[in-house]
C-alpha cells in the first residue's frame, strides 16, 4: 500500500497557483498564502474562478498530480494528468469483460451488493447511535429490507436484474433517510434524491460530497491502470465515468451520506450558509463549502481495518485498495472482487 498524499481543494475565487522550485504557491490578490511541496500532493482540485500557470499544470503531469477542475458547485469540469499508468492487457481484459454479460452481471452485483449491506451499516449505527430520536421500529424494517435484497442479489445473475435491485434499494434507503436528521429538522429537511440542481440544503451537501467521491475513485481506478469510463453496473454513455461510479458505489453511505448526517446532526452547517437561486437551486456559501472540505479530509485520515486485507488502512485509501482488488481480479489472481463491507 502505497503512501497516503493530500487532496489540496482550492475554493477562494480568483486565487492563482505557480509553482517555485518543487512547491505549489497558492496567490490571493498578489499575496503568497500557502506553499506545498509537490511530492506531497496526490491532486489538485479547483473551485470556480481558479486558474493555473502552464509551468505549474506541466510539473503536475510529470509528477502524476492529477488537477481538476469544478464549477464553483462542485460540477465537474475538467482534468489534467499525465501518461496513463498501468498494462494494456490488463485494461483489453476490462473491455472484454464488459462485453460479456455474465462477466459484467457478476461484477456489478459485487458493487450493488456492497452498497446494499453498507447503507444496511448506515442505519443499523444511526438507530444504535441516536436510540432516543430515532424510530427503532421502521429502521428495523428497512434493515430487513435491505437484507432481503442482499439475499436476492446472491441468486441473480442477470444485469437488469441486478439494477432493479439497486434502484429499489436506493429508493428505500432514501425514503427512510430523512429520519436519520435528527438535529435542525425544521432547517434540513430531506424528502427525496434530487439533483442538478439540487432543491434542498440536504440534497446540496449529497451532490457536494459525490462530486469529491467521484474525483476520488476516478484517480483510484487511472492510478492502478483501468479505464474509469468503462464500466459494469454503469454501462458505456459519452461523458460518463462508468467504473468511477462503479465503485463509488459501495462507498456512497459510509463516505458520503454519514459525512452529511454528521456535518447536520452536528451542527457543523447551518442554515444561513445556503441560498436559493430563483431558479429554485440550492447553493451552500464559501464558508459551508470549507467546513465540508475540512471534514471530508479529516474523514479521510482517519484508519480503519480493511475486512478483506486484514491490516489498517487510511480511509482516504480505500478507494485505491478497492481498485487495486479489481485489477487483481481481472487479471485473475482473485476469483471474484471482494467489495468493502464497513464494519
Amino acid at each position: 500500500m502505497r503512501k497516503m498524499l493530500n487532496t489540496l481543494y482550492v475554493t477562494t475565487q480568483g486565487a492563482y497557483l505557480h509553482k517555485e522550485g518543487e512547491t505549489v504557491v497558492v496567490k490571493i490578490e498578489h499575496e503568497n498564502r500557502l506553499r506545498l511541496p509537490i511530492h506531497t500532493l496526490s491532486s489538485i482540485v479547483c473551485f470556480g474562478q481558479v486558474s493555473c500557470s502552464p509551468y505549474l499544470l506541466g510539473h503536475c503531469a510529470e509528477k502524476d498530480v492529477a488537477v481538476s477542475f469544478m464549477s464553483e458547485y462542485g460540477k465537474f469540469l475538467a482534468r489534467l494528468q499525465g501518461p496513463v499508468s498501468g498494462n494494456v492487457l490488463l485494461r483489453r481484459e476490462q473491455y472484454r469483460r464488459a462485453d460479456c454479460d455474465a462477466s459484467t452481471a457478476r461484477l456489478a452485483r459485487m458493487f450493488v451488493l456492497g452498497k446494499v449491506a453498507n447503507a444496511r451499516r448506515i442505519i443499523h449505527r444511526a438507530t444504535r447511535d441516536h436510540s432516543d430520536r430515532v424510530a427503532a421500529t421502521g429502521m428495523d424494517q428497512i434493515c430487513q429490507l435491505l437484507a432481503r435484497y442482499t439475499e436476492r442479489l446472491l441468486q441473480e445473475d442477470q444485469l437488469d436484474s441486478i439494477r432493479g435491485i439497486e434502484g429499489r434499494t436506493a429508493r428505500d434507503y432514501f425514503d427512510q433517510f430523512n429520519h436519520l436528521i435528527v438535529a435542525q429538522k425544521e432547517d434540513f429537511v430531506f424528502k427525496g434524491r434530487n439533483r442538478r440542481p439540487p432543491l434542498d440544503r440536504v440534497n446540496c451537501l449529497l451532490s457536494f460530497v459525490y462530486s469529491l467521491l467521484h474525483h476520488d475513485a476516478r484517480s483510484a481506478l487511472e492510478t492502478v491502470g483501468l479505464d474509469p469510463a468503462v464500466g459494469y453496473l454503469h454501462r458505456d454513455r459519452p461523458g460518463r465515468m462508468g467504473l468511477a461510479l462503479d465503485l463509488m458505489e459501495e462507498f456512497r453511505p459510509m463516505l458520503a451520506d454519514r459525512l452529511v448526517l454528521s456535518l447536520i446532526n452536528l451542527g457543523q452547517v447551518k442554515k444561513k450558509g445556503f441560498t436559493i437561486t430563483e431558479s429554485g437551486a440550492v447553493r451552500m456559501d464559501d464558508e459551508t463549502r470549507k467546513t465540508l472540505l475540512v471534514a471530508y479530509q479529516k474523514r479521510k485520515q482517519e484508519e480503519i481495518e480493511h475486512p478483506f486485507l486484514q491490516e489498517k488502512v487510511p480511509v482516504g485509501m480505500l478507494l485505491l485498495a478497492q481498485a487495486q482488488l479489481l485489477a487483481r481480479h481481472l487479471r485473475g489472481d482473485l476469483d471474484d472482487y471482494p467489495p468493502f463491507l464497513w464494519r
